[in-house]
C-alpha cells in the first residue's frame, strides 16, 4: 500500500569525486518489536538512511517504477547547507522521527530541508483549487477499489477538509510539480527558478493490467448483500434470517471495533470524528452473538431500537455534509437498517403476543375459580 504514493529522496552527486549517494527519509524495519500494533496506532518510527545511487536505482527499475530526477537551481552556498544539514540529520541520534502521512513524510521532510538551506524563501505557482484528502488519496488507489473502501471506513470527517498548498506536498507527485514550477526569491530581489533541469532516470515500461470485473467491486458485492438481505427478509425463515443476521452483526461489529480504535486511540491523521461509527457499531459484534441466547431477548430489543436511531443519524450526518462515505457503504447501511428494523419489529410483536397471552391466561383461571367457588 504504502507504494501507490510515491517516494522522494535527495541525491546529492559530485562528478569529481564519483561521490553520488541517496539520503531517503522513507526507511522503516519491519523486525521492530510490536511492528504492526504501532504502525496501527501511528506509533511508527522512521529513520534517513543513505543508499548509492545505483543501488537505489535498480530498486525501483526491478518493480517498473518511473522515477523522475530534478537538478535543483542552487547556488554553492546553498548546496553546502543542504549537504551540511542532510549529514548532520544523519547521525545516529537524529536519524529516526516519528512519521506522520500527512504532516512529516518521506515528501515533507526532503522539501523542508531543500528549503531551508535556499538563501531567501521558495515561491510557489501551481496549486490553487481546494481538493480533500479523501479526494487526493483517492486519485492514487482508485474510488472502486477494495483499499479505498478500506479508508474510507476508517477516514473520519477530517479526511474531508480542504488541503492547503503546503500540506498537498504530502504527496510526492505534488511536490515534483510545485516545485517544478517554483522560484527563489533572493533577499537582493533576484529570482531563479528552484528546478534547472528535469529528466527521467528510470522509464516505467508498459504494462498490460486486467481490469477486474465489476462483481467483484465493493458497491456490487454490498449491493448483492443488500438483495439477499431483502430476499431473506421477504421469506422470513427464521432459522436463515438469524444465521445471516449474526454473521451480518459480528463481521461490522469487527470492522466498528477497528474505526474505533483507531478513531480513539491512534494518533493517525484523518480518522478522527468518524461518522461512520454510527452505522458501523462496535457493540454489533456482542449483539451477533446475543441474537442466539432466548433469555437475551429483551436486552436485544432496546439495544436495537438504540441501534435503529444510530444508523438513521449515519444518513442524517452524510445528508447534512458532516462527512463524506463510500458508495459501497449505504448499501450495507440499508442492509443493516433493514434488518435491524426487521428484528425490533419482530421481538416487539413476540412481547405483545406473549403479554396478551399472559393476560388471557389469568382471565381464565380467575374465571375457573370462581366457577368453581360457586358450584
Amino acid at each position: 500500500m504504502y507504494e501507490k504514493f510515491g517516494h522522494t529522496a535527495i541525491r546529492v552527486n559530485d562528478p569529481i569525486t564519483g561521490y553520488d549517494v541517496v539520503f531517503n527519509f522513507g526507511v522503516f524495519d519491519f523486525n521492530t518489536k510490536n511492528f504492526y500494533l504501532k504502525f496501527i496506532k501511528g506509533d511508527t518510527d522512521y529513520q534517513l538512511a543513505v543508499y548509492d545511487t545505483k543501488s537505489f536505482l535498480e530498486e525501483y527499475k526491478s518493480r517498473n517504477s518511473m522515477v523522475w530526477e530534478q537538478k535543483l537551481n542552487l547556488t554553492l552556498n546553498e548546496k553546502r547547507n543542504l549537504l551540511h544539514s542532510l549529514i548532520k540529520n544523519y547521525e545516529p541520534e537524529n536519524r529516526f522521527y516519528r512519521y506522520n502521512f500527512v504532516y512529516d513524510n518521506c515528501s515533507t521532510r526532503p522539501r523542508d530541508k531543500i528549503v531551508q538551506s535556499v538563501n531567501g524563501k521558495v515561491e510557489y505557482h501551481l496549486y490553487n483549487e481546494p481538493v480533500t484528502f479523501r479526494e487526493m488519496i483517492a486519485q492514487y488507489t482508485g474510488v472502486n477499489s477494495w483499499m479505498q473502501f478500506g479508508l474510507d471506513l476508517i477516514f473520519g470527517r477530517d479526511a474531508d477538509k480542504s488541503v492547503s498548498r503546503n500540506v498537498s506536498m504530502f504527496l510526492p507527485e505534488n511536490l515534483m510539480y510545485e516545485f517544478q514550477a517554483a522560484h527563489i526569491i533572493a533577499a537582493d530581489g533576484a529570482k531563479r527558478h528552484l528546478v534547472a533541469e528535469n529528466k527521467i532516470l528510470i522509464p516505467k515500461q508498459e504494462e498490460k493490467y486486467s481490469k477486474p470485473l465489476p462483481i467483484f467491486q465493493p458497491v456490487f458485492v454490498c449491493t448483492f448483500l443488500l438483495i439477499l438481505g431483502i430476499i431473506i427478509t421477504i421469506f422470513n425463515n427464521k432459522k436463515s434470517f438469524r444465521l445471516f443476521d449474526s454473521l451480518l452483526y459480528i463481521v461490522s461489529g469487527l470492522g466498528g471495533i477497528i474505526v474505533f480504535y483507531l478513531a480513539f486511540f491512534s494518533s493517525h491523521p484523518l480518522v478522527k470524528n468518524n461518522f461512520n461509527l454510527l452505522w458501523l457499531n462496535p457493540l454489533n459484534f456482542a449483539l451477533g452473538i446475543l441474537l442466539w441466547f432466548h433469555k437475551m431477548k429483551p436486552y436485544v430489543f432496546y439495544y436495537q431500537v438504540l441501534n435503529c436511531l444510530l444508523i438513521f443519524l449515519a444518513l442524517v450526518a452524510y445528508a447534512a455534509g458532516l462527512q463524506v462515505f463510500h458508495p459501497a457503504s449505504f448499501p450495507l447501511i440499508l442492509l443493516l437498517l433493514l434488518r435491524t428494523v426487521r428484528w425490533t419489529a419482530t421481538t416487539k410483536k413476540d412481547f405483545s403476543l406473549k403479554k396478551k397471552n399472559n393476560r388471557d391466561y389469568y382471565t381464565n383461571s380467575n374465571g375457573l375459580h370462581h366457577h368453581s367457588r360457586k358450584s
